[in-house]
This record gives C-alpha cells, structure tokens and sequence, in this order.
C-alpha cells in the first residue's frame, strides 16, 4: 500500500503546481468526517468548498452513480437524455428560470452566461452592447471571460490581455452601479453573497435595487451562485431572501454533489437568443452528472436542507460571535445560513493549519477571513466540536 510520504513525492513529481495543497492525502469520507492516508480523521467543514453539501459517501448519491454508471454514463447532446430532462424540469420548477443549459463546472457557466448576456445585447438592443458591470472582490472563475468578470487584479498577473467588455465597482455600492450603467451595458453579474471575496453580505436594499435598474435600462441581472446557491445559505437560492429574482443565475459547486456538473438557469425571453450551434458542452449534462445531481436536489428538497442550513448556521454564528467577545483579533462574523467569515485583524493561516492539526478542516477567503462551509447535513453536536477546536487553536495563536 502505498504511503503517505510518497504519495506527496508523486505529486510534487507529477502535478502542475497550481494549489497550495495541505500535506495530507485524504482517501474516504463518511458524513462530515473525511480521513488521511494515514489513518487520521478530520471533522470537514470545507466540504470540497461547498460543494458537498450532503457530505460524503451520502447512500442516495452513491446509490444514483452507481444505478446510473451501470445503465449509461455518456452520450452525446445530439440526443435527449432523460435524467438531464428530469433535472432541468426540476430546476426550473423550484426558481425563477424557464429554461436550463448544464455544462461541467462554474467557470464554464459563468462563461455560458457572458457569451448569452453579450448575444442578447446585441440582438435585442445594438451591436455594442456587450459590457458588464460586476463587483470587486467578486470571484467567477479561471477561464478568460470568467477571469475577466472576476474584479480581482492579483488574479489577472501573467495572463493579460484578457477579453475586454467589463467595468468594475463596489460590491453592495448601488449607487456605484448606477453610475456605471450606461448603452453598452448589457448586464450586471454579481454573487448575492460574496464567497472567495470575504464571505460579504450586501444590504437589504442592494439586490433589488440592481433589479430595478435593470427593470429601467434593460440589462440583465445575471446572478453567480455557485456558491450561495443549494441551499447554502439558508435558502435553496440566496436571491430569495431579498425577492429579487434574476434574469440568469450560473449555478454548480453543490449541485452534483461532488460530480462535475453547471448549469445556466433563465428566463425565456434571455434563453431564447442561444439557438443550435451558438454553444454546447461535450461533457455538459451527461447521463452520469444530472443522475446524481438529481438525486442531491430530490434529498434536498425532501428533507428540507436548507432550512436545516439557516437553523445550523443560526447556532454556528452564535458560537463564534461569542469567540468575538473571548478574543480582540476577531472583527466580525458575518454570512447567512452555512456560509460563514471570521474575519480577523491578522493572517490566518497559521488558525488553519493549527485547526488541520488538531483535526478540523477549514478554509480562508482572503488572508485574514476564516471561511466555514460544511456540509449542510452537519448536527448540534459536530458544529460544537468545530467550534471547540477552533477556540483551543485560537487560544494557543493569538496573544
């Protein structure tokens, strides 16, 4: 059996060097609970970064792969493919959205939905009505369009020039926006709750004030929730705790339950402009994907996931705005459902790998915010235990 010491050799060896990995090699997980190469069991409150939202190894998701592995696992998008059609009825009947084109990851959706926002403006309005205005410390991904929209500088070193088309204000600044707008705006992108960017929470009036202005102008409003979305924070979409519906949301992250799976939800009148060969995705809403991603939306719905995340969440941010009070260096808690930042007036790495350590995974966004994403399953007394490591690391950490 090979161990753990060259597994980390064969990596170093053998992969690009993109991730900042942690040295251990995880190899099951079963519930919350994820263990290393070595034996070792870690609770995992970054659940693939909120993507597995009914944690691992969950019978129903298991059981769905394995159902579907053994009856087809591919085919093309020449043809119709059933559980792809079960899905998308699915989605749309739970949101906002007419219609549905699933694709392998968020960066492609969001992608997808750049190319739809920009062949909308131009078919609807005027040739050059292609800019979108999204939001700093935003983040939509690594492709170039995606890299683009994303109003983040330290990502775009080395991979100039990037597409242009796309102009960058505060995020939860509406009057930012409307200074921006103007006829080659074609659509405004946003995540209703920032994740890589801080774990930021806008105001009550920010989203549908963006849909409003879009009502006025005629842009769309394209909403990212990759992140928020699945219920995550408590809704199964983050816009419905502000009722302001988008024009097209890019979803991926929880839906497949760890299975690469995206999607683009919208309405008919947006939909409409993508006609046979303007897009598609070899791999994009196979067989395997939409078995399983149905199956994760199906046990969500009826076990009442995301209310279960607005409860736990309720109980998580409870415990650690009382760690606020115990320790100066934490600033704020802030973030709905389970979707949740710590942010501190110092790095935290150094609160992560000490978390790691005493066996509790978590994650950053941005160097001095402890992100916490577990899966939407976790229970009272998984959530204290978090809570517990962490202040035992924070007590050795900070002064």
């Amino acid at each position: 059996m090979t161990d753990t010491k060259t597994w980390l050799e064969w990596s170093a060896q053998y992969l690009m060097n993109t991730y900042a990995r942690n040295p251990l090699v995880l190899v099951r997980g079963e519930g919350t609970r994820v263990w290393d190469s070595d034996g070792k069991e870690y609770l995992d409150f970054v659940g693939g970064i909120a993507v597995d939202a009914l944690g691992h190894s969950h019978p129903k998701v298991v059981a769905a792969i394995t159902e579907q592995a053994g009856r087809l696992i591919q085919v093309s998008n020449l043809y119709h493919i059933a559980p792809q059609i079960e899905l998308a009825k699915l989605l749309t009947e739970h949101s906002f959205a007419d219609k549905v084109f699933f694709c392998t990851s968020g960066a492609e959706a969001n992608e997808g939905a750049i190319k739809l926002a920009r062949r909308y403006g131009k078919e609807r309005f005027a040739t050059d009505r292609y800019e979108i205005i999204t939001m700093r410390g935003g983040f939509h991904g690594r492709t170039l369009a995606a890299l683009a929209a994303t109003a983040q500088e330290k990502h775009h070193h080395g991979f100039e020039p990037l597409p242009i088309g796309f102009k960058y204000v505060a995020f939860g600044d509406l009057r930012a926006v409307e200074q921006a707008v103007d006829n080659r705006t074609c659509a405004i992108l946003v995540e209703p709750v920032q994740g890589e960017g801080g774990v930021n929470v806008p105001g009550d009036e920010y989203l549908p004030g963006l849909r409003k202005l879009c009502d006025e102008t005629g842009a769309l409003l394209i909403l990212d929730e990759i992140q928020s979305g699945m219920g995550r924070t408590g809704r199964l979409w983050a816009y419905q705790h502000w009722g302001a519906e988008p024009d097209v949301m890019t979803v991926a992250k929880a839906l497949g339950g760890g299975v690469p799976i995206g999607a683009i939800l919208a309405k008919e009148f947006v939909a409409k402009h993508l006609t046979p060969g303007s897009h598609g995705s070899t791999f994009g809403g196979n067989s395997l994907a939409t078995a399983t991603a149905l199956a994760v939306l199906t046990t969500m719905l009826e076990e009442n996931l995301p209310a279960r995340a607005e409860r736990m969440g309720r109980r998580l941010k409870e415990r650690l705005t009382a760690l606020k009070q115990k320790y100066p260096a934490i600033k704020t808690v802030r973030g709905l459902g389970l979707l949740i930042g710590m942010e501190l007036d110092r790095p935290v790495k150094e609160i992560v790998a000490g978390c790691q350590a005493d066996g509790l995974l978590i994650l950053t966004a941005g160097d001095n915010v402890l992100r916490f994403v577990p899966p939407l399953i976790v229970d009272d007394v998984e959530l204290d235990r978090a809570v517990e490591i962490l202040d035992t690391v924070l007590g050795r950490s900070l002064p």
